[in-house]
């Protein structure tokens, strides 16, 4: 089974991401990875996307209508699915990804760290809450934690499938919008702290997809319509050839070109084709 880390940066407009990610667009342009626009899902609000990508089935489907509306999902997604296959999985993100993929409602005590091997979704978790976040107090882990984490996952229980979700960028960009200088800062550390371990995930035989769940207005705003809210890049770090760079791909058929390079079969629920194709 081919090993992939999806890495997703919570809420970075595609401007940003072209402009501000020197380490990212430097790989690209030595072509070793490759870069397309991605359009969200409306609403392009953070549940909601999160569910999306991972079920490859929309807001109307499984019924997350917003950040309030976070439950267990009934559909399939990537990790059930690479569990099915018999992969090992793993997850370093914020707690509604443990509520929509392992078990609801949350638990700080019993689901901020576990590690069940027979689990049929995520086997080894480590997931924070954001509790208290308001524009003045971020509550955000430090970034080089997370990679860290993930990393200590991938090396300590050989995982085949990992996710990692940050909302550092989301968080800046509601405080002080996306054309700013604390923006510009903010994504330059994001993409240098980032560089090493996708480095060091691709020397340790991963695929590597880094990219966002939506975009984000100038005024620090998404959840509605329009390419500012709803559109952002995917870098893919691999050997598989994609479309053309002008594409721009839906969001629904990640979670299907994420199975299909594992060699994972795709569950009839997620409809849309994969992007990515075998070299």
């Amino acid at each position: 089974m081919q090993k992939l880390l999806l890495i997703l940066l919570d809420g970075v407009p595609y401007r940003n991401w072209r402009r501000l990610f020197g380490n990212l667009e430097g790989w690209v342009a030595s072509g070793d990875a490759q870069v397309w626009r991605m359009r969200s899902v409306l609403p392009s609000t953070s549940a909601s996307c999160y569910a999306s990508l991972h079920t490859g089935t929309p807001p109307q489907v499984h019924g997350t209508w917003g950040n309030d509306a976070v439950k267990r999902l009934s559909q399939p997604d990537i990790f059930s699915e690479v569990r099915r296959a018999g992969g090992i999985t793993g997850a370093v993100a914020h707690s509604f990804w443990s509520e929509f993929f392992n078990r609801a409602p949350f638990d700080p005590v019993r689901d901020l760290e576990y590690d069940d091997p027979a689990s049929t979704a995520i086997n080894h978790g480590r997931f924070h809450t954001m509790q208290g976040y308001n524009l003045i107090n971020q509550t955000t882990p430090a970034d080089p934690d997370l990679f860290a984490t993930l990393t200590m996952l991938t090396e300590r229980h050989a995982l085949h499938y990992g996710m990692l979700h940050t909302c550092t960028l989301d968080s800046m960009g509601h405080r002080f919008g996306h054309d700013c200088l604390e923006m510009d800062d903010a994504c330059y550390r994001m993409d240098h702290q980032l560089a090493p371990w996708i480095d060091r995930w691709r020397r340790a035989g991963y695929e590597v997809i880094v990219t966002a769940d939506h975009g984000q207005s100038m005024r620090g705003h998404h959840g509605g319509a329009g390419e500012d809210q709803q559109d952002f890049a995917l870098y893919y770090f691999g050997a598989a050839s994609g479309p053309r760079a002008d594409t721009v791909l839906d969001q629904l058929a990640l979670a299907p070109t994420i199975l299909h390079r594992m060699g994972v079969p795709t569950p009839l629920s997620m409809t849309k084709p994969p992007f990515l194709t075998h070299p």
